[in-house]
């Protein structure tokens, strides 16, 4: 699991079955000071989050396919939360 910045939106006229009606968004993956790293990953929203949006990120395939409720799918990670607020702790 970790905490990312949706960038942008993912389009695919043609999807799996299961992913058929879903959004796909791009998500970059922030560090500990909530700076972007550059590395991306494709997730399902379950969310509704959108572009500009801190997000916290299931990336577990078999997580992922359980919050979706799909058995077996090609679902690795799911976006499962808008973030408000990250504290550390120093």
């Amino acid at each position: 699991m970790y905490i990312g910045k949706v960038v942008g939106t993912v389009v695919a006229t043609v999807k799996i079955p299961h992913l058929k009606g879903r959004r796909l968004l791009l998500v970059d993956r922030l560090d500990l000071d909530a700076a972007e790293t550059g590395v991306y990953d494709i997730a399902v929203d379950v969310a509704q989050a959108g572009p500009g949006d801190t997000v916290l990120v299931l990336d577990e395939g078999n997580g992922a396919r359980q919050i979706l409720g799909l058995d077996p799918g090609a679902v690795r990670a799911v976006i499962v939360g808008v973030v408000d607020e990250v504290a550390l702790a120093t």
